[in-house]
């Protein structure tokens, strides 16, 4: 009986052991042993062999899968350390540049936009409060800016608003002041409208191409801020002794002459680590002081150092801002140097070698600053007189004899020409700031000395803005005029929003001898030609006996000693983002050689004598307006 499915096998003899291993079954023939046996030793010799074999198989394929594995792993974990490395110097370059850009956002934080002068400057508005968006107008590193300024004014003295000057009324009382009061539109009273584009690019790492574009304008005519052609525009009318005295406006020599971008225009190379080096047309190292350490810095109308000017151009408004200029800054730690140069453009030009030198610190809230420089041929423009006028246009009309120079020179006037004091300048200056919570105190000095030109200029010489000079006074120092400026300001923030700002500034000039300008008929005067004569009148002649003119009358002469001051409150209300009410009066006197040629002294007898304050003379100019900073 079988099972279903069950496998059988059936051997031809019975197979079966009796005895010991290898030895035979009685109950088999031997021939069957001896092959049975053959057979099972050939079988199991075959099939340990085949076991042999497979087992080396195995380990074979095992080893090279082994072997394969590791060299995977070899390469994943070298593929890994390399990404890890590169990682590491990512992460380290973004560190860095985090460092930057957190720098950078506190410098930007402690700049007022309307300060605007320094190559490196971030000019935007420590004034406004701060946004909780930005929305600067910038577009792949380049930004757009600007500032608008202009309302109503009220001055107790002044001459007729100009539409060409960026200070368009006289606030600090000038030689065109006249005795009526003046009441009308004002402009860049608080701080001077420009439109500005800079920008900052990085070009490897860690070093950026930066550049600056800047021009400063009067909105209420809409015209570049032009001092230069303010001048030119008053020519033959400026005389305090003419009928015509009150036809003159309120011209205002300046470092603005028109040009496209009439306040800066430089470029240049930035590192945080090695410090920034820019070339163009830029302010002076002087003017950025003056700029950083004035409470009031940037108002026309109530800052006595920025509507004049001279303070921040070392002695002569012209050179606050320089042309053909290198400037390198550099801080270290709380520590910080700057070295400026201007190249002058060779020839007949008032634009002369000029170089100028900074240090400065920071240390828990207060801030100084040393600069000291020297300027070549600086020039002081002022409107030629009726004479003047004639004796130009004659020359112009044909041949004319001026004394060391061909027949038939004609002098050029291409757009206008102005009468120029021409002077070598040395300046040392220090300013000062400290922070202490809502109160924030500047304070400053500055001496100035005067000199006559070592290189000195001849009629048509080239000023900034295509104007040239047609008659030159290369001999106005006889004697070195020495000046000291100083001021004190403060600023207390009442809110977060509202400021409340004082200051004060002086000025004294010591007696000095003027020497004799050019002679009647004559279009310049050399250096060390002789000693200019006083007319007293109506006190009588004093020859050139010019110490005892000022004694007798302390306004009869420039070189009379001198002085100025200036008292000044103002309130800034920014009350929205971006704009800002502001409110101020300034109250400004001068006095002695400073007040020297006057429509107002007493020594010009055509005013009435109510208008008469001897040595002295004085206005008060109160005004309101409105400021857009973007």
């Amino acid at each position: 009986m079988t099972m279903c499915c069950a496998r059988v096998t059936a051997f031809a003899y019975p197979v079966k052991q009796t005895g010991s291993l290898g030895e035979s079954s009685p109950e088999a023939p031997s021939s069957w042993q001896f092959r049975g046996g053959l057979d099972r030793a050939v079988i199991g010799g075959l099939y340990v062999k085949r076991t042999f074999i497979s087992a080396a198989a195995v380990l074979a394929f095992t080893a090279a899968g082994h072997a394969d594995e590791l060299a995977d792993i070899q390469a994943q974990a070298k593929q890994l350390r390399e990404q890890n490395q590169a990682l590491m110097k990512r992460l380290s370059d973004i560190e860095k540049r985090q460092k930057a850009l957190e720098a950078q956002q506190k410098q930007a934080a402690a700049v007022n936009p309307v300060d605007a002068m320094a190559a490196d400057l971030p000019y935007k508005a420590a004034v406004k409060a701060p946004a909780a968006v930005s929305d600067d107008l910038c577009w792949h590193g380049v930004c757009l800016y600007g500032n608008f300024d202009m309302g109503v004014s009220y001055y107790s003295h002044s001459a007729p608003f100009n539409a060409m000057a960026g200070g368009p009324l006289v606030s600090t009382i000038n030689t065109n002041t006249q005795a009526p009061s003046y009441a009308g539109v004002n402009a860049n009273m608080m701080s001077t409208s420009f439109i500005g584009l800079r920008g900052k690019q990085e070009i490897a790492d860690q070093l950026y191409a930066v550049f600056n574009l800047q021009t400063l304008f009067n909105p209420a005519s809409g015209m570049n801020a032009n001092g230069v052609g303010s001048v030119v525009q008053n020519n033959g009318l400026n005389q305090s002794g003419s009928a015509f005295a009150n036809l003159a406006n309120s011209f205002a020599d300046s470092s603005k002459g028109g040009q496209m971008f009439n306040n800066v225009a430089y470029f240049g190379v930035s590192s945080p680590t090695y410090g920034t080096f820019t070339m163009g047309r830029q302010s002076a190292l002087s003017s950025d002081l003056v700029v950083n350490y004035d409470a009031l810095s940037g108002s026309n109308a109530w800052s006595l150092l920025t509507y004049e000017g001279a303070t921040g151009g070392a002695g002569v408004t012209e050179n606050r801002i320089y042309d053909n200029s290198y400037e390198y800054r550099l801080s270290i730690g709380p520590v910080r140097f700057a070295a400026q140069a201007q190249l002058a453009n060779g020839g007949n030009s008032s634009t002369g070698l000029a170089y100028e030198g900074d240090v400065g610190f920071d240390y828990a809230g207060l801030s100084m600053d040393f600069v000291g420089g020297h300027i070549k041929d600086a020039l002081s423009a002022s409107p030629l007189s009726t004479s003047q006028v004639n004796q130009l246009t004659a020359n112009q009309l044909g041949p004319s004899v001026i004394p060391g120079f061909t027949p038939g020179y004609a002098i050029p006037c291409s757009i206008g020409c102005v009468n120029g004091v021409i002077s070598d300048n040395t300046a040392f200056s220090i300013g000062a700031k400290y922070t202490l919570g809502p109160w924030k105190f500047y304070a400053g000095y500055e001496h100035l000395q005067f000199a006559n030109p070592s290189t000195p200029l001849f009629p048509g010489a080239f000023a900034q803005g295509g104007y040239n000079i047609g008659f030159v006074n290369n001999n106005r120092y006889f004697s070195d005029r020495n000046q000291n400026v100083f001021w004190a300001g403060v600023k207390y923030a009442v809110t977060p929003t509202f400021d409340v700002i004082g200051s004060y500034y002086g000025a004294r000039q010591g007696f000095f001898t003027v020497g004799a300008g050019p002679a009647t008929g004559a279009f310049y005067s050399t250096p060390g030609a002789g000693i200019n004569a006083v007319n007293g009148t109506p006190f009588g002649s004093f020859g050139t006996n010019q110490a005892l003119a000022c004694a007798a009358n302390g306004t009869l002469s420039p070189g009379c000693a001198g002085a100025i001051d200036m008292f000044s409150l103002a309130m800034d209300w920014r009350f929205a983002r971006h704009v800002d009410l502001f409110a101020g009066v300034a109250y400004t006197t001068k006095s002695g050689g400073l007040a020297n040629n006057f429509i107002l002294t007493a020594t010009n007898p055509n005013l009435a004598a109510t208008y008469n304050t001897g040595n002295r003379v004085s206005v008060w100019d109160p005004g309101i307006g409105l400021r857009y900073q973007f």
